[in-house]
């Protein structure tokens, strides 16, 4: 296992390759703290955050762990100047991208001396990212939930599509709540994975106590990627998502979506629990997740069963 994974582990200063997605309204100091400590590398989600509040929470994250952790930064954010130059100014160690070119970004940070990480979505953008300095790249299954690739392409396609394409260390992600998947991709030529949902129901989670108990109640196929005219996000079905489905296959426009979205959506389903007419975003992996549990217990219960399959494939 030590080839696949330690490539990772180095690059980030950690002991184990699990990444803590940043996921808006869900992600913030005290889950990326506790994901550090555990021995993964915790991020902050800063997609939902005004630059005060994410310098507040970087800060509050530096108490309380003395180990490595990240900021997430969606490139579609409007306020990103001001989110570079606090991780800049606070001396974050490592930034991963998201929803956007790496290009336009990338030189500056790490002549800052900070790591870079882009998530992608298919081999073209892996090797885009590569070429604009990217020290690493999340390859992202269309499993995944919150916002996600037109592509449409399975974790277990897109992965050892990735590896293939790159010479830089790859993390898996979408799909994956469990040692087993994670050993299954790092199978398929992974050096790491990042996971989201599973993390959406810990204890250190920001997300509302009322979204939390749903994800634990979702059967099968209760998400669906949608809004694929704007950004496209993977979606529980409330009555929000109806709205959108309803719309869509009515051949609305990016103005009509976009005004059945309107202003906080996600952070009124997320975020304040409301869940019929927020927007909430989670993984096809919801459907196995049965327990709310302090995110180092998930950090360790996921490596271990991980560490016990290792010697049937890649030890």
């Amino acid at each position: 296992m030590k080839k696949h994974y330690e490539s990772v582990t180095q690059l980030f200063g950690i002991e184990i390759p699990i990444i803590q997605a940043g996921m808006i309204w869900a992600s913030g100091w005290r889950l990326a703290s506790a994901v550090s400590n555990a021995g993964g590398l915790g991020i902050i989600g800063s997609g939902s955050m005004y630059p005060d509040v994410l310098r507040e929470h970087i800060q509050k994250c530096k108490q309380a762990t003395s180990k490595p952790f990240a900021v997430n930064v969606p490139l579609l954010y409007p306020d990103i100047e001001q989110h570079f130059q606090t991780i800049i100014d606070e001396k974050v160690p490592i930034v991963f991208t998201s929803a956007g070119n790496p290009k336009i970004h990338t030189a500056r940070l790490k002549a800052a001396g900070i790591k870079v990480v882009h998530v992608v979505s298919s081999s073209k953008f892996a090797r885009k990212a590569e070429e604009a300095g990217c020290d690493a790249v999340v390859a992202e299954g269309f499993e995944a939930g919150g916002h996600n690739g037109r592509e449409e392409t399975t974790t277990l396609v897109l992965v050892p599509s990735v590896c293939q394409a790159v010479s830089i260390p790859v993390i898996a992600a979408g799909g994956i709540a469990t040692g087993r998947q994670a050993c299954a991709v790092m199978i398929l030529g992974a050096h790491g994975v990042q996971i989201g949902s599973r993390f959406v129901a810990s204890l250190e989670a920001s997300s509302h106590p009322r979204f939390k108990s749903a994800i634990l109640s979702l059967p099968e196929g209760e998400t669906e990627l949608s809004l694929k005219k704007l950004t496209p996000v993977r979606l529980i079905k409330n009555a929000f998502y109806e709205k959108v489905k309803q719309a869509e296959t009515h051949g609305a426009s990016e103005e009509e979506l976009l005004a059945i979205l309107g202003r906080g959506r996600a952070k009124k389903g997320m975020f304040e629990g409301d869940l019929e007419e927020g927007e909430l975003e989670i993984g096809q992996v919801s459907s196995l997740i049965q327990h709310i549990l302090p995110a180092g217990e998930i950090v360790r219960e996921i490596w271990d069963e991980c560490k016990s399959l290792s010697h049937k494939g890649f030890d």
